[in-house]
């Protein structure tokens, strides 16, 4: 499990900054992407990663303002091009099927594929499987936006070969049926329950992305004990009553959301382009870690390591 942040910024595109799209890469778990808002140029941005577009599976739309949608028509159209032939699901707000359905009506743009829109009407689980499942609540910003939980379920642990072994079973298909947790009858009329011979379960990693907001309950709800949070940090830490006044958030606020929810990880992302030298960056990360430690600054094309076993997190650019 790793993630792509494609575009950082707020609002309008910057030199150093696309408008916001964030691209979860599950190719181990699933060989599937799942990207997380499509602002103008998302597909530009794309090109200049490992990323298929083929491969997207689903598509979580925050909100619908334009930063965060404009860049869906192209995308959809682009995927049909070249050569993706797979159902897509999209979850947005209400307005999500209307504002797609026109755009490719009106661009006469015909897709390849099936596409299935989930308007989300309420909070709660919009999509559950064997491997994972997202909830969603309601952030507090100027229209309906919505923030993301993905919780990798967990997995069974390692089938203890060496107590097999020392059980007088030796390998065979019969391990498969253990590693699944069976309970099986040997030849012998011994019987083996299989969740004697697992180690420890694996715990599954979380993942929290939320769109623009105000400091709120649910931010820290969704992100509680996260491996990653990502978080709105449009201003500085002076700049409460501009954040609240626009619905969005503070460095320090996104770094007290991260703190009290135990998240392990907060990546900064959403930054408004009056901040774009090197030392305006400096400043947005010291005033996030002065709250938050583990605090980093998201650019575009930051690729972060999500491990499994530690819920460690390593970022490249």
């Amino acid at each position: 499990m790793d993630l792509y942040f494609l575009g950082t910024g707020a609002g309008v595109p910057a030199k150093s900054r696309n408008v916001t799209s964030i691209a979860l890469q599950l190719l181990k778990e699933r060989r599937a992407v799942w990207l997380f808002d499509c602002g103008e140029a998302t597909q530009h941005q794309i090109l200049h990663t490992p990323i298929k577009p083929r491969k997207i599976e689903k598509i979580f739309i925050t909100h619908l303002h334009g930063d965060h949608i404009f860049g869906l028509p192209g995308l959809l159209g682009s995927r049909s091009f070249q050569g993706g032939e797979t159902p897509l699901t999209i979850y947005g707000p209400p307005g999500m099927k209307d504002f797609i359905e026109a755009s490719l009506r009106l661009s006469c743009t015909h897709l390849k594929y099936k596409i299935t829109i989930h308007e989300i009407r309420e909070e709660g689980v919009i999509f559950e499987d064997d491997t994972f499942f997202v909830s969603v609540k309601r952030l507090q910003h100027g229209i309906p936006c919505f923030g993301f939980r993905i919780v990798e379920k967990d997995l069974p642990g390692t089938l203890l070969v060496d107590k097999l072994m020392q059980n007088g079973i030796p390998p065979g298909p019969i391990y498969k049926e253990l590693k699944k947790g069976h309970t099986i009858r040997l030849d012998d009329g011994r019987m083996l329950n299989g969740k004697d011979f697992l180690g420890a379960p694996k715990k599954g990693r979380i993942v929290t992305i939320l769109g623009d907001t105000k400091y709120c309950e649910a931010s820290i709800e969704l992100a509680k004990e996260a491996d990653l949070l990502i978080h709105e940090a449009t201003f500085a830490k002076g700049e409460n009553d501009l954040a609240y006044n626009y619905y969005h958030s503070t460095t320090v606020q996104a770094a007290l959301v991260a703190k009290k929810a135990n998240a392990k990880k907060l990546y900064l992302t959403h930054i408004s382009s009056r901040y774009q030298s090197e030392q305006d960056e400096q400043m947005l990360l010291k005033e996030a870690r002065e709250t938050f430690l583990e605090t980093y600054l998201a650019h575009d094309f930051m690729n972060v390591q999500i491990e499994r076993d530690k819920g460690k997190t390593e970022e490249h650019l």
